[in-house]
């Protein structure tokens, strides 16, 4: 198969791009940064595009069996400044919307389009449970999320099949949320963040791009699925479950105003969350590699 990935030198699209290629794939990536991924990935086809404007990018798209979107700008790296919070919005809104214009331009269009979303889509809660029937929150990553599915959403009048994947929070090796807990678990200070009794909705790195593949390759999947495994712990529960994997200890809690020193109202991301349950991807039949915690870190940090 063709397949096109914007967001494919992320954290999970760069391990989507291995497995595809390793399955005989050909994917073309659409990058702002041509050099460095032509640099990683030198078999790839390589597009430069902005996310934000119409162009020539628009035209590798026309030929392509499968469509990725898993561009984004970073949720809970920065301060949420009103310029930022200004590039999350536009980045996944108007980025999806151009994505889908060139579907909609394309001469051979694609047969399906795999669209990320978050969970931040349902909100945030300490007794709610969530699953992909759940409405939406009321906060602004929900409303974020939601300007990024309805744009998605504009797909589906040509006929083109669509996929919105509601990511949790994605563990992996060098990289992602995990990759900012270990300095301190190694330096023997680590422990929960903030109360410890707000929901932790994970998933493993491998499961996403194993449930992404599915969703290119299985024509029966259309519509929203939650890309979080099925057994989602507590934040005290993770920073235990991390100590014991580490063979460190875990009970020195990151009190709230040190996060929110650092990253003001983004610190909300992981102070507060949500208990999200995959419902429709269990029952599409999706056989998660890692559907508990412990195995998962452990095969990550060993």
């Amino acid at each position: 198969m063709k397949i096109a990935i914007a967001g494919a030198t992320g954290f999970v699209g760069s391990r989507l791009v291995e497995q595809l290629q390793a399955q005989g794939h050909q994917v073309i990536i659409l990058t702002r940064s041509p050099q460095q991924a032509s640099n990683r990935f030198p078999q790839a086809q390589i597009v430069g595009y902005n996310p934000l404007k119409s162009g020539e990018w628009q035209k590798s798209i026309s030929g392509c069996d499968a469509v990725v979107n898993l561009a984004g700008e970073p949720i809970a790296e920065k301060r949420w400044t009103p310029s930022q919070k200004r590039a999350m919005l536009e980045s996944r809104q108007i980025g999806t919307q151009k994505i889908v214009e060139a579907i909609e331009q394309s001469d051979l269009k694609p047969q399906v389009l795999i669209n990320a979303s978050a969970i931040g889509y349902y909100g945030t809660s300490e007794t709610s449970k969530f699953d992909e029937t759940s409405p939406a929150g009321a906060d602004f990553l929900a409303e974020v999320c939601t300007a990024w599915e309805t744009a998605a959403q504009a797909v589906t009048t040509n006929g083109t099949r669509l996929v919105i994947l509601r990511l949790g929070i994605v563990l992996g090796e060098n990289g992602g949320a995990l990759g900012k807990m270990l300095a301190p678990f190694s330096a023997f200070v680590g422990g929960p963040i903030g109360s410890g009794k707000q929901w932790f909705s994970w998933i493993h790195r491998d499961d996403v791009v194993k449930l992404i593949i599915k969703a290119i390759t299985e024509p029966q999947m259309q519509g929203v699925y939650n890309a979080t495994a099925p057994n989602p712990v507590t934040m005290e529960d993770f920073a235990q479950t991390l100590g014991a994997v580490m063979n460190r200890p875990s009970w020195l809690p990151v009190p709230n105003f040190a996060l929110e020193a650092l990253l003001g109202e983004g610190a909300i991301v992981v102070l507060q969350g949500q208990q999200v349950i995959p419902t429709q991807t269990l029952a599409q039949g999706f056989d998660f590699q890692y559907p508990t915690l412990k195995p998962a870190l452990t095969a990550i940090l060993s």
